[in-house]
Formats: structure tokens, sequence, C-alpha cells
């Protein structure tokens, strides 16, 4: 009977993501320092992939993702080298204009359309903070978008934040088709495909739920680079 729960303990399912923004003058010897870096000391657990933020608050940052690990292999990770960190501060960091937010997203296979590791390379990233006292409200929301994006086979992952600042998801729309699957003839509009899942007046309702539940939110367009991440 523990094999299960031992297994379920071991997934792999966290990431660290943090941002940082190269100096205008600087983005092409960042992205070589960056680079270097990535694959000299993150392989693994500890991979990174890095990722140009292409709309948003935040566009013409960097995100990298580390991971997927467990907390359990985090627990006992130990001390990053001398070496390591002598690396970031000194060849990376003084190409920037700081580092910005980092936090650590859970997966949630539950309420997701794909695997965790089912990637692509054009995604769009949904922010959502939940209102004070309303974080299960904003999960049923999802629970119900969910039911839209597997009628529209439409590939969403579902992550949670974890001591991560404000309560809230992270849904992150993997375009597989590339951009056109942003394009309004792609897909019908989301109230027709709401309603065609939930019934006529559903999606007005979920977006009076939305309203009460949703604090903020804010999406971006991302675009992955390979001969940025680690190998």
């Amino acid at each position: 009977m523990l094999i299960p729960v031992l297994a379920i303990g071991q997934t792999k399912d966290v990431l660290n993501s943090f941002r940082v923004y190269p100096k205008t003058d600087k983005q092409a010897d960042f992205e070589q320092a960056l680079t270097n870096h990535a694959q000299k000391y993150h392989t693994g657990d500890w991979k990174w992939r890095v990722w140009s933020i292409e709309s948003g608050p935040e566009s013409g940052g960097y995100m990298v993702t580390e991971g997927p690990f467990t907390w359990e292999a985090a627990d006992k990770r130990g001390d990053i080298s001398k070496e390591h960190i002598t690396d970031w501060g000194q060849n990376v960091l003084p190409l920037t204009t700081g580092q910005g937010i980092s936090i650590y997203p859970v997966f949630m296979p539950n309420l997701s359309t794909v695997q965790m590791t089912d990637y692509a390379d054009k995604i769009v990233i949904n922010h959502m903070t939940a209102r004070p006292g309303m974080i299960n409200a904003v999960l049923e929301l999802i629970k119900k978008q969910q039911k839209v994006w597997m009628k529209d086979k439409q590939s969403v992952a579902v992550y949670s934040l974890v001591a991560s600042g404000e309560p809230g998801y992270i849904t992150v729309s993997r375009l597989k088709d590339g951009l056109k699957e942003l394009s309004e003839s792609y897909r019908k509009p989301m109230a027709e495909r709401y309603n065609a899942v939930h019934g006529a007046g559903g999606f007005d309702t979920f977006l009076k739920d939305y309203a009460l539940a949703v604090e903020k939110r804010w999406s971006e367009l991302l675009i992955y680079h390979p001969e940025l991440s680690s190998k």
C-alpha cells in the first residue's frame, strides 16, 4: 500500500522560475554569458529553459525555468558552489538591469490538458491572482475552463504558486501549431465554445464569477530559445 504513496511523493512537478532583464546595449553579451552559465552549471534536475518575453508588462526580458524537480531533491541539493555563484555574479548580472520576480510554480496534472514536459516553443501565460479568501473559487473556474480546453483539444498546463507571493494560478497555453492559434479564425470565440460545454448563458455566469474571485489578471507571449538553454 505504501508504494503508490512513495511514487506520488517522488513526482517531479516543481519549477523555479525567474525573470532577468539585459541592458539594452549588452543584449548579445548577456545572451552569451547566460548560455555559458546554463550549459556549465545547470544539468539534470536543475536544467534551464530560457524564454524571451515578447509581450506584456515585462516584454524585453527573459524568463528562466529550472527543473522540473521534487521538493525532496531541492532539500538535498545543498549549497551552490562558490564558482557557480561567482560566475553568475561576475559574468551575467553586470550585463543586466537586475533580476525580477522569482516563483515556484507546481504543475497541476488534474487541471491540465497536457503532460508537464510536453512542451511547445511558443506559449501564452495567463497569471491570475485570487482575491482574499477566493483561491478555491479560482480553482473551480479553472476546472470549468478545463472542460472547454479538452473539448477543443487545446494544450494547457496549469500551475499553482507555492511560497511565491500572492496566492494564484498560472495557465500556460502551449501553441502546438504556433502563433496561428492566436488567430480569431483558428478557434471559435471563447463565449461560444464555453456555452457549447456548459449551456446557454454559461459564459456570462463565468465572467461574473471570475470578477468576484480574481483580483487581477495579465497575459504574455513567450518564445523558447534552445540555443540559450541547458543542453
